[in-house]
């Protein structure tokens, strides 16, 4: 199956790294003009550079805030694909998350991606084409004892994809989440540090990680990035132009259910 995406253009939020960074690379091979989105002009120079050969255009903006949605609508005021990746995540006992804490991981994580649906969506369907995706995370379905926040944030990803999926019903565009399993990126690494401690060699504190936090996976190691783009390539392509409205994993059998 070869995929390609020439004569489109893409936007994927916070790709200046991980997950983020490996979907903007799988779209540029694929032949898409990419959007690539962080918060400073550094990080968005520094990621570009680290990308290489593609046709990549730098967003840097904050588009959790509404003036940074605007900055980003004004160098792309009309992308084909559009991957809300942005998002935080941490650990927190449960009964200390402030309100604030509450308000932040929801702005950023959900209304972020509310925002640029509602700017782009209706050029899309105007179109006839378009590709609308949430990178969910296995969080969304096994809620987190110690980061339930984050895991409300993915969940109200799983309902904001359906429902944009129904307003674009019968227009050619199509919009889904991918469930993200647990993913080998700089910032888990440091998450599994924070639970396992610092004086194991890293492949030992993986697997001590994956043994005592995330037993049910399947695939016993964390995926890397570019599965996770793989997919994403995937469901932005004609390939996928009966796929929409769905939650779609790359788990790697974190989930211990037939459906999300």
């Amino acid at each position: 199956m070869r995929i390609d995406l020439s004569g489109k253009t893409a936007l994927v939020t916070g790709s200046t790294q991980g997950i983020g960074l490996a979907i903007a690379a799988g779209l540029a091979a694929a032949g898409a003009r990419v959007g690539v989105n962080g918060r400073s002009g550094k990080s968005v120079e520094r990621a570009i550079a680290e990308l290489g050969d593609g046709d990549f255009v730098g967003v840097p903006a904050d588009v959790a805030t509404e003036a940074g949605a605007a900055s980003v609508l004004g160098v792309l005021p009309d992308v084909d694909i559009l991957v809300n990746n942005l998002g935080i995540f941490g650990a927190q006992p449960a009964l200390e998350i402030s309100d604030d804490d509450w308000r932040r991981y929801f702005e950023v994580n959900v209304l972020a991606a509310i925002r640029l649906t509602r700017a782009y969506l209706p050029g899309m369907r105007a179109r006839g084409f378009g590709r609308v995706q949430y990178i969910a995370s296995d969080s969304a379905v096994v809620i987190p004892a110690e980061m339930i926040h984050y895991g409300m944030s993915k969940t109200a990803l799983l309902a904001v994809s359906r429902g944009f999926a129904k307003e674009a019903a019968g227009s050619g565009v199509t919009v889904n989440s991918v469930i993200a399993g647990p993913t080998h990126t700089g910032g888990v690494e440091d998450f599994v540090r924070q639970m396992v401690g610092d004086d194991l060699p890293w492949d030992e504190a993986q697997h001590e990680f994956m043994l005592k936090h995330r037993p049910q996976s399947l695939l016993q190691r964390l995926i890397e990035p570019e599965e996770i783009a793989n997919m994403v390539v995937y469901l932005a392509s004609p390939f996928a132009s009966a796929t929409t409205g769905g939650a779609l994993r790359v788990d790697g059998g974190y989930v211990d259910a037939i459906l999300p």
